[in-house]
């Protein structure tokens, strides 16, 4: 008799319920909806965390269990940020030259008010009219196909192209880290139509909620996250359970068979860098809402190689490993180099956390790695028993 889903991954379950108390313990505690004990600013904090999360696990899929090191997947992430920013920024600035046009004795026209909208938003790159990429800025649904179409046919463009060409190991990791390179160079350059280093801001002040405390709206995306957190849990889980998952992970354990067996190898990689990459714009397009900013450095090589080391401690190959390591480390950086942790006085020399939080992070990564390579994941089963 075939066992049920659930039954199957007794972990969806075990994770979605530590979730849900989660979410609970922070809304009861929160300012804008409970006991004030948790400030606004840390529930922001929390919100992200959660999408950091789920960006680990879509790069968990496509390395710890697919078995591609993609050095790009932050990329996908950044992109579904630029999305959402680019309506939040438009309708935005739009309210305020409105406002400010209204006491105008001769109404403004529509072409003015877009005028003055574009002259508002690009003047600090010295430029006054909108690129072609802000087509649909004025609009919250396209915008958000934008959060999902773009990252999807991008990873499917490359991916086509990488695996096609058979591009494996070190070579595909090298090519996804290329690629994001390219793109954050692109996006640096103030003609790119995205404001270049000064990027997107002001992303925390959501149109049409101006009265509504940041407290409230904090808690809105907070929810909104865990539930994209939640929900991305169970897709993935359901996509690597069954025939479909056995052959992901034969692809990672031995391409070579699995080709000779018969299964189009490059399909399923396909399929998996691609619904990662769409996973990863929509973590995006909630995250930098609750920062606030948006700017090339999110999308820098360097954003994604922290995002393997965060799966690599967690323990890959297992998704609540991911989720463990990406909040474990990024609370634990937004610890150190917020000023939460003490500097160590040596008397000749003090260590300031800000400056070396990254060497604490790499010597983290190397110790993990040569002495701990099942990550914190790897903690559990072998309180179940059955550890590798």
């Amino acid at each position: 008799m075939q066992r049920s889903f659930l039954a199957q991954n007794p972990s969806v379950l075990w994770f979605l319920a530590a979730l849900g108390i989660f979410t609970i313990g922070v809304t009861l505690l929160a300012e804008g909806t409970g006991s004030a004990f948790i400030s606004t600013s840390f529930v922001k904090t929390l919100g992200k965390v959660l999408c950091l999360c789920l960006i680990a696990i879509a790069m968990d899929v496509v390395w710890g269990y697919c078995g591609i090191l993609s050095l790009g997947h932050f990329a996908f992430f950044g992109i579904g940020g630029y999305s959402v920013g680019m309506w939040l920024m438009y309708a935005r600035t739009e309210a305020i030259v409105e406002t400010s046009m209204a006491p105008s004795v001769i109404p403004p026209t529509a072409a003015e008010v877009q005028d003055a909208i574009a002259a508002q938003i690009f003047g600090v790159v010295g430029a006054s009219e909108f690129p072609m990429i802000w087509m649909f800025s004025h609009s919250l649904v396209l915008q958000l196909l934008m959060v999902v179409l773009i990252p999807g046919l991008l990873a499917l463009i490359f991916g086509w192209l990488a695996f096609r060409s058979r591009v494996t190991g070190v070579y595909l990791s090298i090519l996804t880290q290329a690629m994001t390179l390219a793109l954050s160079l692109y996006l640096l350059q103030n003609d790119s139509g995205l404001r270049g280093n000064n990027g997107l801001s002001g992303l925390q002040n959501i149109p049409g909620f101006d009265n509504v405390p940041q407290s409230t709206i904090s808690m809105v995306f907070f929810w909104a996250s865990a539930l994209a957190l939640g929900a991305g849990y169970v897709l993935f889980a359901r996509v690597l359970s069954g025939k479909m998952g056995s052959v992901i992970r034969a692809v990672r354990d031995d391409e070579v068979r699995v080709r000779f067996l018969g299964y189009h190898v490059e399909s399923y990689k396909l399929f998996v860098f691609t619904l990662t990459a769409i996973v990863a714009g929509i973590a995006g397009a909630l995250y930098y809402p609750q920062a606030g900013i948006i700017n090339p450095t999110e999308v820098a090589p360097i954003a994604s190689i922290y995002l393997a080391v965060w799966v690599a401690i967690g323990g890959r190959g297992r998704l609540y490993g991911s989720v463990i390591g990406a909040a474990f480390v990024s609370l634990l950086a937004s610890w150190f180099t917020g000023g939460g942790a003490p500097n160590i006085n040596l008397g000749v020399y003090e260590i300031l956390w800000t400056e070396w939080w990254l060497v604490l992070l790499g010597a983290s990564f190397v110790a993990v790695t040569l002495f701990f390579p099942g990550g914190i994941g790897s903690l559990f089963d072998r309180l179940k028993g059955d550890a590798k």
